[in-house]
This record gives C-alpha cells, sequence and structure tokens, in this order.
C-alpha cells in the first residue's frame, strides 16, 4: 500500500477538497486504519459507499507529496447519529442546525503531525460557514480520537449505548464543537 511507507516529517500536508478519483487511495488508508487501530470497528461491504453515503455534503483529504495520508467528512444528520439530538435539545433548535463530522482517520504512517487537527479544523469551518454546529458521535473505546476532540476544545455530551444490532451494545461518545 502506498502510505505504508514513514511518513517524512519534513513534507508539508495540504487539505484539500476530496475529488472522485481520491476514493481508491482513501479505501487503502482506511483498510490500513482498520488493520492498525479496527475503525471503522465494522469493516464496511464497499468501503467506497462507506466514504460517500447519502447525507454526506462535504469531504476532503489530507495529501502529503501527492499521497492521501488522511480524510474526513461532514454529513447532515442520520438515523444513527445521536450527537445532533443532544446537541440540539441543549441549544433549543432542531437537529438540522448540525453537521456531523465523520469519517476521520488518518495513515498510521503520517501520524503525530497534525494531520487529525488539520481536517478537524476544515470541516468545523465548513459546518460553521453553512451555519451548522459541528456535532460527532465516537466509539467509547477509541481512546485516541477521544483525546484529539478534547484537545481541539470539543464537549462532551454524553456517552450513550446503541444497540448495533441483536444482542449487541457499544458505548459511544458523543461530542459538539466549542463555541
Amino acid at each position: 500500500m502506498e502510505s505504508e511507507s514513514v511518513f517524512d516529517a519534513d513534507v508539508p500536508v495540504r487539505v484539500r477538497r476530496r475529488v472522485d478519483r481520491d476514493l481508491g487511495a482513501c479505501v487503502r488508508v482506511l483498510a490500513e486504519t482498520h488493520e492498525h487501530d479496527g475503525y471503522p470497528v465494522d469493516w464496511p461491504e464497499s468501503p467506497r459507499t462507506w466514504l460517500t453515503p447519502e447525507s454526506l455534503v462535504a469531504s476532503w483529504v489530507a495529501e502529503a507529496d501527492g499521497r492521501v495520508v488522511g480524510h474526513v467528512g461532514l454529513s447532515r444528520s442520520g438515523a444513527g447519529d445521536v450527537a445532533p439530538g443532544l446537541w440540539s435539545a441543549r441549544a433549543g433548535v432542531g437537529t438540522g442546525a448540525t453537521a456531523v463530522v465523520g469519517r476521520l482517520f488518518v495513515a498510521p504512517s503520517a501520524r503525530g503531525r497534525g494531520v487529525g487537527a488539520l481536517l478537524m479544523a476544515r470541516a468545523v469551518g465548513e459546518a460553521r460557514e453553512r451555519g451548522a454546529h459541528p456535532v460527532l458521535d465516537v466509539v467509547a473505546t477509541d481512546v485516541a480520537a477521544a483525546a484529539l476532540y478534547e484537545r481541539l476544545g470539543w464537549q462532551l455530551l454524553a456517552t450513550v449505548e446503541q444497540e448495533w444490532g441483536p444482542g449487541r451494545k457499544v458505548a459511544i461518545r458523543c461530542y459538539a464543537a466549542g463555541t
């Protein structure tokens, strides 16, 4: 896989809008992430479709030396999203006033360079430009992701259990971007 090589710390990282031709590279980096960290928890039947849900409003890739090293998406609230409802109830607005940050992953070889923070900043900026408040849900066992969000000033709304199938409950941490 192209991003398995050691990441050169001197190579600048840029975030740009994802285009269709990036999907193959995104799937490769997602596979590396899944193998390394177990994200996503359940490998999707069609990773390309998982990266392009109907609710998606925008997505970006982080690129270094011409290689995709990270990804993030911004979506409208969907059926399985808990954070939009929690934030909306607190703010006294509808869930349409939120934008869900998701599908965030960074190649294991590119970590420690602020790639995740760059991607998050772009998604948050877009949400705010659209007049929406950014929120997200993360599996509670993903402590590295939770630590990133908290370092970036995101506020924990609640930890809830979701049913992910018969007899399978998963703890989810729900966050909202700081104001």
